[in-house]
């Protein structure tokens, strides 16, 4: 079987790529002079492809011989400065990538969305697959690109493809993979103070791509799942992989009354060139957030043995 895996250089991708390389030939989609740094060690052939999704042609030559795609490809921002570049990866890439399978015969695809997508509502403590997008202030232009972007999958599968949809929330990786997700790791090791008083939803990422593997495997076509271990208060969260790094977690929870103090303070910094972060309003009012994004769809499936939290941050440092 040939795998066709978009995003394989990024974070999940390169993790899928391990896990589906034990079922199948891994074909990489690759745009020209991108890194392969986090595939470098990698014990399986990769047979690259060069190509852009949001190039229709290069994905037409991509997809010669490919019984099956998995779309990891996507791009994660919190500034609003990319929304225009969010909307034409995550929503028309995907339209491009769907529309040349149609074209191509090529009839099974993984799209690889994000909690986001389903969306939030403040009064909202628990959701899960079955939840409708609602508009709320909490959903964050990525949310709002990876919800069009799942539209355009799903829309493949009315026009012919078969279609697993499946939903991560926070991907826990190694802290050396240095990229957007593994954020989380910097807040601890930067000497934060306050920590929201929200939950956090997580996944280690590793769980992550066996689950989707395995969801392959029992051919889930038509179905979409939460890929969630458990909703955490950022306390208890931080003060774990405190223990485990060996560092002092933040002690004081963020109340509102501080929250706009907060962000004018971190508004000032970005401005200074002093500091990069994913915080703006809209992130902070997220992480004040309580939420559970439930996982007993793929909990009654498959009964998956989930690493532990330390277990993770042990492997991550």
């Amino acid at each position: 079987m040939n795998i066709l895996i978009t995003g394989i250089t990024g974070l999940f991708g390169s993790y899928l790529a391990k896990v589906f390389s034990e079922i199948g030939q891994i074909h990489g989609l690759i745009r020209e002079g991108s890194s392969k740094r986090l595939l470098e060690n990698a014990d399986f052939p990769i047979h690259w492809r060069e190509g852009d999704v949001l190039d229709p042609e290069s994905l037409s030559v991509a997809l010669i011989d490919i019984d099956l795609v998995i779309h990891a490809a996507g791009k994660v921002s919190f500034d609003p400065k990319d929304k225009n570049t969010l909307y034409a990866v995550n929503v028309q890439g995907t339209a491009n990538l769907v529309n040349t399978m149609l074209a191509d015969g090529v009839k099974r695809l993984i799209y690889i969305s994000s909690v986001a997508a389903i969306g939030r509502s403040p009064e909202l403590k628990s959701v899960d697959e079955k939840h409708k997008w609602t508009e709320s202030p909490l959903n964050t232009d990525y949310s709002i690109s990876k919800y069009w972007g799942e539209l355009e999958a799903w829309r493949g599968e009315q026009e012919g493809l078969d279609l697993m949809v499946v939903n991560p929330s926070i991907l826990l990786a190694k802290t050396s993979d240095d990229r957007s997700s593994t954020m989380i790791y910097e807040y601890l090791k930067e000497g934060r103070t306050y920590y929201p008083k929200g939950t956090v939803n997580f996944i280690d990422i590793r769980d992550a791509a066996i689950l989707v593997r395995r969801l392959y495997e029992k051919e889930q076509w038509g179905e979409r799942f939460i890929l969630n271990r458990e909703s955490m208060a950022y306390k208890e969260f931080y003060e774990l992989m405190g223990q485990v790094f060996g560092m002092k977690a933040p002690n004081k929870p963020l109340a509102d009354s501080l929250l706009a103090w907060v962000l004018r303070a971190q508004w000032l910094f970005s401005k200074l060139r002093l500091t990069k972060t994913i915080l703006n309003k809209q992130t902070a009012l997220i992480a004040q957030q309580q939420i559970f994004f439930d996982n007993q769809k793929v909990n009654r499936l498959l009964e998956f043995n989930y690493r532990s939290l330390e277990e993770t941050f042990e492997w991550a440092k």
